[in-house]
């Protein structure tokens, strides 16, 4: 009895089809935690979205420059869109905010998690065409240090992989908790294709030139606080005319992460590891948080992000270890 409790478990007859196993192995509990997270995100993006410079022409001139080296498909679209918020500032402006205040509270509460979910991947995806030219990834131009390949696109993601349902069973649980929703092989997929791209996107030419990358660390400086700026020349400093190793190293690790994710639990959670740091690194470094404390950010960029879907795929407690308590309270 005493092993069931301090596991957190109930006995699998008390309980619903399948609850046992889950609590067993805490995966409700682990989704909603990073659901609640993916909620506080949205809110943090929703009180960015409400800041002065947002509802200045900054943010329409914003939204225009995504433009800039799309297809024209993708840019016209965007500078219509962009026209269109320019000519009612305001109201667009509070309803952007207003609309993912709403999509954090919506995800938070229970009752609406699936509503608010589904409307969070419609919302994304519209964000990541309008506001970020799909994360500019069709101009050739990109970079996994500075956010490639959007924030936005990572949104959905996440929201495809917290959905609140099960294909799993009490015999064959789901390996790690974004794999529930949609199974492990979809899951697993998904990941190899993000990482991959984004080992690709270190490797564009313009990566590679010598001065590429102390020039995308540098160009984050403006506004920083002197603490900020200190660990930004320092990072210059570090890889000055080292744009091509550093380019290859960062691809390397990016594929090691990749294929992390089909590996035995233990080397899985070692690459997972590895993703959380390189995901810290290109925060602070690349995005220098996201540009939020210089001002006139819109989100916290794609470094938490790639964190929070690490997270989502860290290996379950394997189901067996609980077996004996339940066998041992059937029996008495």
């Amino acid at each position: 009895m005493s092993e069931i409790a301090a596991a957190g478990a109930q006995p699998a007859w008390r309980s619903a089809p399948g609850a046992g196993a889950e609590a067993a192995r805490g995966a409700p509990g682990a989704r909603r935690m990073l659901q609640l997270t993916l909620a506080g995100i949205w809110l943090l993006d929703g009180v960015l979205q409400y800041q002065a410079f947002m509802f200045s022409k900054g943010f329409s001139d914003m939204l225009a420059d995504t433009a800039s080296g799309n297809p024209g498909v993708v840019a016209r679209p965007i500078s219509w869109d962009a026209t269109l918020v320019e000519h009612h500032l305001e109201l667009a402006n509070a309803i952007f905010a207003t609309i993912q205040v709403l999509l954090g509270i919506g995800i938070a509460w229970r009752p609406t998690v699936r509503v608010a979910l589904a409307a969070s991947v419609a919302w994304a995806l519209g964000v990541w065409w309008f506001g970020e030219g799909f994360g500019m990834v069709l101009t050739g131009d990109v970079s996994p240090v500075t956010g490639a390949p959007g924030a936005a696109i990572l949104y959905a993601l996440l929201a495809v992989l917290l959905w609140p349902s099960d294909r799993g069973s009490p015999a064959s649980p789901a390996p790690f908790t974004a794999a529930r929703a949609v199974g492990a092989p979809v899951a697993r997929a998904l990941w190899l294709v993000l990482w991959l791209s984004l080992a690709y996107f270190a490797l564009l030419p313009g990566n590679r030139a010598p001065q590429a990358l102390n020039g995308m660390i540098a160009g984050m400086e403006s506004g920083e606080p002197g603490w900020l700026t200190a660990l930004d020349r320092a990072a210059v400093s570090l890889v000055a005319h080292q744009g091509l190793a550093a380019s290859i190293a960062l691809a390397i690790a990016l594929v090691i992460i990749a294929v992390g994710v089909y590996l035995p639990a233990p080397a899985a959670r070692a690459t997972l590891v590895l993703a959380i740091a390189v995901a810290a690194v290109i925060w602070v470094f690349g995005e220098a948080f996201g540009a939020i404390i210089a001002g006139g950010a819109t989100d916290p960029n794609s470094g938490p992000l790639l964190a929070l879907l690490a997270l989502a795929y860290w290996p379950a407690r394997a189901p067996g270890r609980a077996a004996p308590a339940y066998e041992g309270m059937t029996a008495s």
